[in-house]
C-alpha cells in the first residue's frame, strides 16, 4: 500500500454520485421545464431583439 491510498473511514456503501442515484418522473418534469424556459428564453430574447 503507497501513501496515496485512501481509507474509506469504514463506509460500507461507498461513494455515491449523481448519475448513480435514482429519480422519479417529478425530476423528470422539473428538467423539462427548466430545458424549455431556457430555451424561450435565450431563443424569445435572441429573436426579440432582432425584430426591434
Amino acid at each position: 500500500m503507497d501513501e496515496h491510498d485512501h481509507d474509506d473511514h469504514g463506509e460500507s456503501e461507498g461513494r455515491v454520485t449523481s448519475p448513480m442515484q435514482e429519480f422519479g418522473m417529478g425530476e423528470v418534469g422539473i428538467g423539462i421545464a427548466v430545458l424549455l424556459a431556457g430555451l424561450v428564453l435565450t431563443f424569445g430574447l435572441a429573436f426579440g431583439l432582432v425584430a426591434i
